[in-house]
């Protein structure tokens, strides 16, 4: 038997509004993006966030930030949907969050890095730092990190566009906290 597939329209959905996106329960995982040099970049990270159900986004160093026509052309619109705050310095935040029972997860190839799969439900809450695109994440942010995540790379470039190692990383992140958490009814919405 051969099923038939049909692309949904978009009134077929079931698409959320701005409004409505704020007030669903959001997946325990704050993405930081410190240096992160491309606006397209940093737009498709949002984007990514939104459609993961992200709680938020933190952004550092000389990131730009919204509103910037550059982030909304890959953003479209995901950087009014997910909430995001700067800081100058990630140490300020990095801080606050480890006080608050955050685990810290860098996403870096470095000795004693685990697998990207390998972050369990303890883990959670979490915030995932992705560095800049040629230098990664910096060594004294490196120091803030409970674990440094690593996604195997297999090929000969070693490295991954940073959005789409984000998109990686946090798919596996939500999928795993789905997991363990479906059994208990959290999160039923998505």
């Amino acid at each position: 038997m051969t099923t038939l597939f049909r692309k949904l329209r978009s009134d077929e959905m079931a698409r959320l509004g701005v409004d409505e996106y704020a007030r669903v329960e959001k997946h325990p995982v704050t993405v930081l993006l410190h240096n992160i040099r491309s606006m397209y970049n940093v737009g498709s990270v949002f984007r990514t966030a939104d459609a993961a159900g992200i709680a938020k986004v933190i952004i550092t160093g000389y990131t730009a930030t919204p509103p910037r026509k550059e982030i909304d052309k890959t953003a479209l619109g995901a950087q009014e949907s997910v909430p995001w705050e700067y800081f100058s310095h990630p140490k300020e935040i990095l801080e606050k969050l480890k006080n608050q029972g955050v685990t810290i997860c860098g996403l870096e190839i470095t000795e004693n890095s685990m697998r990207y799969t390998d972050i369990c439900k303890q883990d959670f809450p979490l915030c995932l730092i992705l560095g800049n695109e040629v230098d990664g994440i910096d060594s004294d942010v490196l120091q803030f990190c409970d674990h440094v995540l690593e996604i195997p790379q297999y090929g000969t470039k070693h490295s991954l566009n940073v959005s789409v190692a984000a998109g990686i990383a946090l798919y596996e992140m939500v999928r795993i906290f789905r997991q363990e958490t479906i059994v208990s009814g959290i999160h039923g919405n998505f």
